[in-house]
């Protein structure tokens, strides 16, 4: 039996990975279970999948975590420290899907524990790939990829042959925005937004496929994960998300990973990891799909591509501010703060205004990120809409 630990439980991610862990309830045992704000539905997981630990990271909301546990023997727990704790019980395997920088510090704390981390949290590597990496060495543990793309590669890439690879290929659907002209999206709602052709994902990881970011974050993110340099790294469009990525090798072989757009067979993969367990996920039918279409991504009119590639291609904080930056962006289009196309002119303008110099410890990666922050959050204040 495999002790597990979910963080980010209510989250699309943590519930696909509940979902797969209680069709198997003998093969893994729940240590804990941790949420933002969702006193309810964490507590219904951590009944059903008997948990010993349940922890919000809000900690007004532990009153109501504690009222909805009553006569259970699971405990609960409040703040920040509290989800550090739970990600610290020395679980076998933790997945780490709390989404964006307010994740970094409980990766941190699992990666310490020297086990295995499974990582939807890409912003742990965008923000702080250096430090993590060095971490993830020096503790020994091991670092999975669950995002489809990375755990497509995760499978292709062979690592005794690394020297031969000569390209990653990352995927992306295009978004629902893929054939609109710039014209066309400036008036896009959150709602358009979010409505995602293909996955079933959050706010704000939905919004960032529309504008394309996602897959430049998946980039930056590649390149801590494999050992390949930012030029051996490309993207291309793929409609039907059936490709979910592709390693090209010297000798001119490509190697593919395919199935349907569904969370749960990475998140199996990484779960089961070096084996394979069953999932109910729809087996792929490539008579029925038909045909799968490919074409080179449009920069000019998705610039958060672009400017994902420069802070790769620059390096230090560059990816830090990138991505700090857009998740002040999104948060604001998603309040209708700001037009959807404001979101990659509020990244670029806080690049341009903030170029602090390489961090070195997850302190100093938090402390550029709040400056970032700051400075994207004083742009937001200057849109009209």
């Amino acid at each position: 039996m495999r002790s597990v630990t979910i963080l980010g439980a209510t989250g699309s991610v943590g519930t696909s990975t509940l979902d797969l862990i209680e069709r198997t309830p003998d093969a893994f045992d729940v240590l804990a279970l941790t949420a933002n704000s969702d006193a309810e539905g964490l507590a219904a997981a951590a009944r059903r999948v008997n948990a010993r630990v349940a922890v919000v990271a809000d900690e007004r909301c532990l009153p109501a975590l504690q009222a909805a546990l009553a006569g259970s023997e699971v405990k609960a727990a409040g703040g920040i420290n509290a989800v550090c704790e739970a990600a610290r019980m020395g679980a076998d395997w933790t997945m780490a899907a709390i989404v964006g920088t307010a994740g970094l510090k409980p990766v941190m704390a699992a990666i310490e524990g020297g086990k295995t981390v499974a990582l939807a949290n890409k912003e742990s590597l965008v923000s702080a790939g250096d430090v993590v990496t060095r971490a993830v060495a020096g503790h020994h543990a091991t670092l999975l990829p669950v995002d489809s793309e990375h755990n497509a590669i995760f499978q292709c890439f062979e690592t005794s042959n690394a020297g031969k690879v000569s390209k990653i290929i990352l995927t992306a659907s295009g978004g629902p925005f893929r054939e609109r002209s710039l014209e066309e999206m400036r008036g896009i709602t959150p709602e358009q937004a979010v409505a995602h052709p293909n996955w079933s994902m959050g706010a704000k990881i939905s919004v960032d496929s529309a504008t394309l970011m996602n897959k430049g974050l998946e980039l930056i993110e590649a390149f801590h994960l494999f050992p390949v340099a930012p030029e051996q790294l490309d993207v291309i469009v793929h409609r039907q998300s059936v490709i979910h990525s592709m390693v090209e090798y010297a000798d001119g072989s490509v190697l593919a990973q395919l199935g349907s757009p569904d969370m749960r067979v990475p998140i199996a993969h990484a779960l089961a990891w070096p084996r394979r367990m069953e999932t109910p996920c729809q087996k792929l039918d490539l008579t029925r799909i038909g045909r799968l279409d490919f074409e080179a991504p449009d920069y000019d009119r998705f610039p958060c591509l672009r400017l994902a590639r420069e802070a790769l291609a620059a390096g230090g904080a560059r990816p830090a501010v990138l991505n700090a930056a857009n998740e002040v962006a999104v948060a604001a289009f998603l309040a209708r703060r700001i037009g959807f196309l404001e979101i990659a002119a509020i990244v670029s303008d806080t690049l341009e205004r903030y170029d602090p110099a390489a961090p070195e410890t997850l302190d100093q990666v938090l402390m550029i990120d709040a400056e970032a922050r700051n400075i994207a959050g004083e742009r937001v204040k200057d849109c009209v809409i």
